[in-house]
């Protein structure tokens, strides 16, 4: 998966409890003093204790001056799409464009039979859904005269379009299986799931069906904004999702921005979730801005010159010698060696040249956490070290004619190697930042920290953030070329080759980051658990 490029936004899922009405409607006019960017209510028009939902949003639109608004979502058996259309369209025009619009296919049908709506089955509702967006864009485009659409669960039978919403009003869909979610990828605007029902762990492979349906009708990925309705509390050690102080908030949803594209988090509350409220608009959602545009930034940046990690000339395969900064034996954390071998006969950066980091001072204290730190990342290294045999192995088997090239592919870009975005930093950096989740936002990224506590690490950490972006350039020549072999099976030597260079480049830069980083890790207050 990846980040889409949308802007972040952040937004409040409120109650709509009849009997803390009043708490609805203050939550909703704090959200909006605190410059969140949406506000929403569940549509449950069955249940007897909740306001109707398109009454409350109409107040709250009605009591605020810049917040948007949507149903999340709306149950759309119990509303005739041809009225909602206009529903929504004359809200947004009276707030003056501040009107979105979630829907569902519908859910608790016994509920809904008891109001006097249809009961479907699963396929029914998916496809009845799919006529009420054709109906929803039918009424909402101007110029028309006398619409017709002839559907099993919904028609227009010569119905004028209009009023036009003041403007483009998106289709965010609640879905969670695959018809759904192929038809979001095909024809929403945005995904709307809630974490409780569609966990972290679960985005990347439901974003995956969204993504090749959207491909497949020709569209974007980036035309389907990923949003989320998380709930969670400040309480806590930040061993769960979402649950501990404000930096592991910041933290954990950057990364879903960064690795799973959701750009709007829509936080579920209580009617006496004023504190709440408060730090996730005044703490957290600055904070994932921040980070995210950091992120993005190093993304983004351009390839290393030349002249600052030339390559080498080509040559067989042959034994190196390291380079670098050695540990001494009293840190107590042993990097990993370089093997020492290259298979590669060419390579994408001269290793001579790469910058040493500051002799050990044999007066320096080295501190139990600090040598924890070293340990953590020569533990991470480790694992993409055994992914690295996985990817060789399977490799293996596409040459022997043991595996297909599409499962070979499919299983490494499930891998750590593959998912973690090597621009975004070291391994190292975001296993800090994702794993341990302990330290604050001031305290980001793991390279500014050491240049701050150390400025003669400034070459060594220059040069290992530029072979970051080299071994990404790497891995997606490996894809590469697995994408080539299906076309053409002979180029099965392009292949080899590119997992050699992977071997090669991978296996050295670990080795090059441990020796030059253990050490320092040890010794620099760096503030990370």
């Amino acid at each position: 998966m990846s980040d889409y490029g949308h802007s972040l936004e952040f937004g409040v899922f409120l109650p709509p409890a009849a009997q803390t009405a009043g708490d609805a409607l203050t939550l909703a006019r704090l959200a909006d003093r605190l410059g969140l960017d949406l506000v929403s209510v569940q549509d449950h028009p069955y249940q007897a204790s909740f306001l109707d939902a398109w009454t409350l949003l109409s107040v709250i639109a009605a009591g605020t001056d810049s917040v948007r608004v949507f149903p999340n979502v709306v149950n759309l058996p119990l509303r005739p799409p041809a009225v909602l259309a206009r529903s929504a369209a004359s809200l947004d025009i009276l707030s003056g464009g501040r009107v979105e619009l979630g829907l569902g296919a519908g859910s608790f049908w016994d509920a809904i039979e008891g109001m006097g709506g249809p009961r479907r089955s699963p396929a029914e509702s998916v496809a009845a859904l799919e006529e009420a967006i054709a109906v929803i864009r039918a009424l909402w485009a101007p110029g028309r005269r006398g619409v017709r659409l002839d559907g099993e669960h919904y028609r227009l039978a010569g119905a004028h379009p209009g009023p036009a919403p003041a403007h483009d009003i998106g289709i965010w869909l609640g879905a969670y299986k695959k018809r759904m979610l192929s038809m979001t990828g095909r024809l929403a605007d945005g995904w709307l799931p809630s974490a409780p029902y569609a966990p972290p762990e679960q985005l990347a492979g439901m974003n995956q069906i969204i993504d090749d349906a959207a491909l497949a009708a020709g569209r974007s990925t980036s035309d389907i904004r990923r949003l989320y309705n998380i709930t969670g509390t400040f309480t806590g050690r930040g061993n769960d999702f979402l649950r501990g102080p404000a930096k592991v908030w910041i933290e954990q949803l950057a990364e879903l921005t960064l690795a799973d594209g959701v750009s709007s988090f829509i936080l579920m509350v209580e009617p006496d979730s004023d504190d709440d409220l408060r730090r996730f608009a005044e703490e957290v959602a600055p904070g994932v801005r921040e980070l995210v545009a950091q992120e993005r930034a190093l993304a983004t940046a351009p390839p290393p010159s030349p002249s600052s990690i030339a390559p080498s000339s080509p040559s067989s395969p042959a034994s190196v010698v390291e380079v670098g900064t050695s540990v001494p034996a009293r840190v107590g954390v042993t990097p990993t060696p370089d093997p020492g071998v290259r298979l590669s006969p060419t390579q994408p950066w001269d290793e001579t040249t790469r910058p040493a980091g500051p002799a050990a001072d044999e007066n320096a204290v080295y501190t139990d956490s600090g040598r924890a730190s070293g340990q953590h990342l020569i533990q991470v290294h480790d694992h993409l070290r055994d992914e690295l045999d996985r990817v060789r192995s399977l490799v293996s088997q596409v040459v022997d004619g043991r595996l297909d090239v599409g499962s070979a592919r499919s299983e490494i870009n499930e891998m750590t190697m593959r998912q973690n975005n090597w621009t975004l930093g070291a391994y190292c950096e975001s296993y800090c930042r994702v794993v341990t989740v302990h330290h604050s936002i001031e305290d980001q990224s793991l390279f500014p920290q050491l240049r701050h506590a150390d400025p003669r690490l400034g070459p060594v950490v220059d040069r290992l953030a530029e072979e970051h972006r080299v071994i990404h350039d790497v891995l997606n020549q490996v894809d590469t070329a697995l994408v080539a072999m299906v076309a053409e099976p002979a180029r099965i030597d392009e292949l080899i080759a590119a997992v050699d260079l992977l071997t090669d480049t991978l296996l050295s830069h670990l080795s090059y980051e441990e020796r030059s980083l253990v050490e320092p890790l040890a010794r620099l207050p760096l503030g990370i658990a």
